[in-house]
């Protein structure tokens, strides 16, 4: 197990395979082991970094309020831990924002960015998701915090066809992940750092190549904020998945990693 110290806290990451370095940051409920069944494709054609966030995973928990200017710092505290100075950066959702603040302040370590299902602001409504979220981990009710967090980051059809996996999902979350007070207190820091989040200003400082990948039926991030990073991003490819939720990862894991490795091992240059 690795670790290192950042702001006198404990920070897991893990890294497999070998070449081109690949960091890759996690959704807000997500952790390093999110990407274990992605680790041995993705280990084979670079070097495959994991870490978690501040409060998330086998990182230290932060006891006090922040935002995700600190989780951006963590980012280059752990490439200058290995000693990393030029990598491709993976970011989905809430690692996507990381993704993109680490690209406007950090744009000379970066060769490629790919963000999934991201936004450049912290939208009205997804601000008062965030407070739903909020109000049912402080009343400590694990089933309404299942309901308003899980299903509705899945497609319509996703719900539908997998059932049998949606209630095993629900009945070890509740009775496990959902019922650990330490858990929700993390998640509640962690959605209150993304609420003070926009970008939309300073997205032209970000240069390099950038792939941004929306999904159809994205009810959190909708596909119109992908085209917003993609319209005021000038360096940047826009893709669609078709029937798609906002965990686009497990939905069409296939197609994830063939964007993945297709956008990152393909060095063509391309402007807008």
């Amino acid at each position: 197990m690795s670790y290192f110290n950042y702001l006198g806290k404990k920070i897991y990451y893990d890294v497999a395979g070998s070449g081109q370095p690949v960091v890759i940051l996690n959704g807000i409920m997500m952790s390093t082991k999110s990407w274990e069944p992605f680790k041995e494709s993705l280990s084979e054609h670079f070097q495959f970094i994991r870490v978690d966030f501040l409060d998330q995973g086998q990182s230290d928990s932060y006891e006090t309020n922040y935002t995700q200017s600190v989780q951006v710092d963590l980012v280059k505290a752990l490439l200058d831990h290995l000693d990393i100075n030029k990598v491709d950066l993976v970011g989905i959702s809430y690692g996507g924002e990381v993704a993109l603040q680490f690209a406007i302040k950090y744009g000379h370590y970066l060769d490629r960015l790919i963000v999934y299902n991201s936004v450049a602001y912290t939208t009205y409504t997804l601000a008062e998701t965030g407070h739903l979220w909020n109000q049912f981990a402080k009343e400590k009710d694990a089933h309404k915090y299942y309901e308003a967090t899980i299903p509705v980051i899945y497609s319509k059809e996703f719900n539908k066809t997998k059932k049998e996996w949606m209630a095993a999902r629900k009945k070890f979350l509740t009775e496990n992940t959902f019922s650990d007070e330490k858990f929700l207190n993390r998640m509640i820091r962690l959605t209150n750092s993304a609420e003070s989040y926009d970008v939309r200003h300073e997205l032209d400082k970000i240069k390099v190549p950038v792939m941004i990948v929306g999904a159809e039926e994205d009810y959190l991030t909708p596909l119109v904020h992908q085209r917003i990073l993609n319209n005021n991003l000038p360096n940047s490819r826009l893709v669609i998945l078709p029937g798609v939720g906002h965990a686009s990862m497990y939905e069409v894991p296939e197609v994830f990693t063939t964007i993945l490795i297709g956008f990152l091992k393909t060095k063509l240059e391309f402007t807008i």
